[in-house]
């Protein structure tokens, strides 16, 4: 069955950097457009990034544009966010997704 298992997460001073990486597996992840959405403490989901399925293009919501870098290794079923210059409101549960369907996620926090 289809699986997505996010890791990277962690604890990170405002203006750190943090990379986080999403195992697929039980589908043909080449083949599929992927996105980053994510969950603030008391919020609803937001979408973050997505990137095609060859790579060629990546898309970003405004509040993370030039910080935020999505990338994929097909050869690997591997998604990944670069997340530098991170800031407080970053604060969230990051979960990687295809179509409508998420991992369990990986909990970002921005805290001095």
């Amino acid at each position: 069955q289809v699986q997505l298992v996010e890791s990277g997460g962690g604890l990170v001073q405002p203006g750190g950097s943090l990379r986080l990486s999403c195992a697929a597996s039980g589908f043909a992840f080449s083949r599929y457009s992927m996105s980053w959405v994510r969950q603030a403490p008391g919020k609803g989901l937001e979408w973050v990034s997505d990137i095609t399925s060859g790579g060629g293009i990546r898309r970003y919501t405004p509040s993370v544009k030039g910080r935020f870098t999505i990338s994929r290794d097909n050869a690997k079923n591997t998604l990944y966010l670069q997340m530098n210059s991170l800031k407080p409101e970053d604060t969230a549960v990051y979960y990687c997704a295809k179509d409508q369907l998420r991992g369990k996620g990986t909990l970002v926090d921005v805290s001095s």
